[in-house]
Protein backbone atom coordinates (compact mmCIF):
# COMPACT_ATOMS: atom_id res chain seq x y z
CA UNK A 1 0.00 0.00 0.00
CA UNK A 2 1.51 3.11 -1.30
CA UNK A 3 2.10 6.11 1.53
CA UNK A 4 -0.21 8.76 1.92
CA UNK A 5 0.97 12.01 0.73
CA UNK A 6 1.71 15.25 2.94
CA UNK A 7 1.27 18.72 1.90
CA UNK A 8 5.18 18.67 1.33
CA UNK A 9 4.81 15.60 -0.69
CA UNK A 10 2.23 17.57 -2.89
CA UNK A 11 4.08 20.85 -3.21
CA UNK A 12 7.29 18.95 -4.37
CA UNK A 13 5.40 17.01 -6.99
CA UNK A 14 4.00 20.88 -8.27
CA UNK A 15 5.59 21.59 -12.26
CA UNK A 16 8.18 23.59 -10.93
CA UNK A 17 9.56 21.66 -7.95
CA UNK A 18 9.72 17.91 -10.06
CA UNK A 19 12.94 18.86 -10.66
CA UNK A 20 13.75 18.63 -6.71
CA UNK A 21 11.66 15.85 -6.24
CA UNK A 22 14.24 13.03 -5.85
CA UNK A 23 16.38 14.93 -3.70
CA UNK A 24 13.37 15.67 -1.52
CA UNK A 25 12.57 12.14 -1.14
CA UNK A 26 15.79 11.46 -0.60
CA UNK A 27 16.34 13.67 2.34
CA UNK A 28 12.60 14.62 3.66
CA UNK A 29 13.47 13.81 7.12
CA UNK A 30 16.34 15.95 7.38
CA UNK A 31 14.77 18.97 5.44
CA UNK A 32 11.51 18.86 7.41
CA UNK A 33 13.75 18.64 10.52
CA UNK A 34 15.85 21.96 9.21
CA UNK A 35 12.65 23.94 7.77
CA UNK A 36 10.64 23.28 11.22
CA UNK A 37 13.64 23.89 12.79
CA UNK A 38 14.19 27.03 11.72
CA UNK A 39 10.66 27.93 12.19
CA UNK A 40 10.64 26.40 15.84
CA UNK A 41 14.32 28.60 16.47
CA UNK A 42 11.78 31.69 15.51
CA UNK A 43 9.64 30.67 17.79
CA UNK A 44 12.22 30.42 20.26
CA UNK A 45 13.77 33.82 19.95
CA UNK A 46 10.92 35.75 18.81
CA UNK A 47 9.21 34.96 22.51
CA UNK A 48 12.22 34.89 24.01
CA UNK A 49 12.66 38.71 23.01
CA UNK A 50 9.46 39.52 23.61
CA UNK A 51 9.77 38.08 27.50
CA UNK A 52 12.78 39.59 27.66
CA UNK A 53 11.71 42.92 26.61
CA UNK A 54 8.87 43.02 29.08
CA UNK A 55 11.14 43.11 31.59
CA UNK A 56 11.96 39.34 32.66
CA UNK A 57 15.05 38.10 33.15
CA UNK A 58 16.87 36.27 30.45
CA UNK A 59 17.07 33.14 32.19
CA UNK A 60 13.37 33.02 33.21
CA UNK A 61 12.12 34.34 29.44
CA UNK A 62 14.28 31.62 27.56
CA UNK A 63 12.63 29.11 30.12
CA UNK A 64 9.39 30.49 28.50
CA UNK A 65 10.67 30.82 25.52
CA UNK A 66 11.40 27.51 25.54
CA UNK A 67 7.92 26.06 26.65
CA UNK A 68 6.17 27.86 23.23
CA UNK A 69 9.20 26.42 21.18
CA UNK A 70 9.23 22.66 22.64
CA UNK A 71 5.18 22.72 22.13
CA UNK A 72 5.56 23.57 18.62
CA UNK A 73 8.28 21.36 17.51
CA UNK A 74 6.59 18.26 19.10
CA UNK A 75 3.49 18.60 17.05
CA UNK A 76 5.69 19.64 13.83
CA UNK A 77 7.97 16.74 14.28
CA UNK A 78 5.51 14.07 15.31
CA UNK A 79 3.74 14.54 12.57
CA UNK A 80 5.23 15.56 9.18
CA UNK A 81 9.26 15.27 9.93
CA UNK A 82 9.35 12.01 11.60
CA UNK A 83 5.94 10.57 10.71
CA UNK A 84 5.26 9.30 13.90
CA UNK A 85 1.52 8.28 15.13
CA UNK A 86 1.29 6.22 17.79
CA UNK A 87 -1.61 4.28 18.03
CA UNK A 88 -2.32 4.42 21.37
CA UNK A 89 -3.03 7.42 23.88
CA UNK A 90 -0.77 5.56 26.08
CA UNK A 91 2.07 5.46 23.15
CA UNK A 92 1.53 8.93 22.56
CA UNK A 93 1.88 9.83 26.55
CA UNK A 94 5.61 7.53 26.02
CA UNK A 95 6.37 9.67 23.18
CA UNK A 96 5.96 12.90 24.58
CA UNK A 97 7.39 11.97 28.03
CA UNK A 98 10.53 11.25 25.74
CA UNK A 99 10.50 13.94 23.08
CA UNK A 100 10.14 16.87 26.75
CA UNK A 101 12.67 14.72 28.24
CA UNK A 102 15.35 14.82 25.69
CA UNK A 103 14.08 18.76 25.45
CA UNK A 104 14.80 19.19 29.01
CA UNK A 105 18.39 17.99 28.24
CA UNK A 106 18.71 20.32 25.27
CA UNK A 107 17.48 23.16 27.38
CA UNK A 108 19.75 23.14 30.54
CA UNK A 109 22.86 23.15 27.94
CA UNK A 110 20.84 26.47 26.15
CA UNK A 111 20.75 27.60 30.20
CA UNK A 112 24.83 27.04 30.69
CA UNK A 113 25.53 28.29 27.47
CA UNK A 114 23.65 31.70 27.64
CA UNK A 115 24.68 31.59 31.74
CA UNK A 116 28.40 31.86 30.82
CA UNK A 117 27.71 33.79 27.38
CA UNK A 118 25.58 36.46 29.10
CA UNK A 119 25.93 36.71 32.95
CA UNK A 120 29.76 35.96 32.70
CA UNK A 121 31.05 36.46 29.81
CA UNK A 122 28.85 39.79 29.15
CA UNK A 123 27.89 38.75 25.91
CA UNK A 124 25.05 40.38 23.46
CA UNK A 125 21.60 38.16 24.98
CA UNK A 126 20.49 37.77 21.06
CA UNK A 127 23.58 36.67 19.45
CA UNK A 128 24.56 34.18 22.60
CA UNK A 129 20.78 33.01 21.91
CA UNK A 130 21.20 32.34 18.63
CA UNK A 131 24.65 30.54 18.96
CA UNK A 132 23.18 28.55 21.99
CA UNK A 133 19.99 28.15 19.33
CA UNK A 134 22.45 26.36 16.75
CA UNK A 135 23.73 23.66 19.39
CA UNK A 136 20.44 22.85 20.49
CA UNK A 137 19.06 21.93 17.05
CA UNK A 138 21.79 19.74 16.64
CA UNK A 139 21.53 17.74 19.84
CA UNK A 140 17.64 17.66 19.51
CA UNK A 141 17.39 16.39 15.97
CA UNK A 142 19.95 13.62 17.57
CA UNK A 143 17.60 12.70 20.53
CA UNK A 144 14.70 12.79 18.44
CA UNK A 145 16.06 10.33 15.36
CA UNK A 146 17.73 8.24 18.12
CA UNK A 147 15.66 7.96 20.87
CA UNK A 148 12.22 9.35 20.49
CA UNK A 149 11.11 9.10 17.26
CA UNK A 150 13.49 5.85 16.14
CA UNK A 151 11.62 3.41 13.73
CA UNK A 152 10.65 -0.19 15.32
Amino acid sequence: MEKKKDIFDRIMALPGLRLFEPLYIRYKEILLYLFFGVLTTAVSIGSYWLFCRTGIDPLISNVFSWILAVLFAYITNSIWVFDARPATFRERLAQMAGFFGGRVATLLMEEAVLLVGIKWLGGNDMAVKIIAQVLVLVGNYIISKCLVFRKK
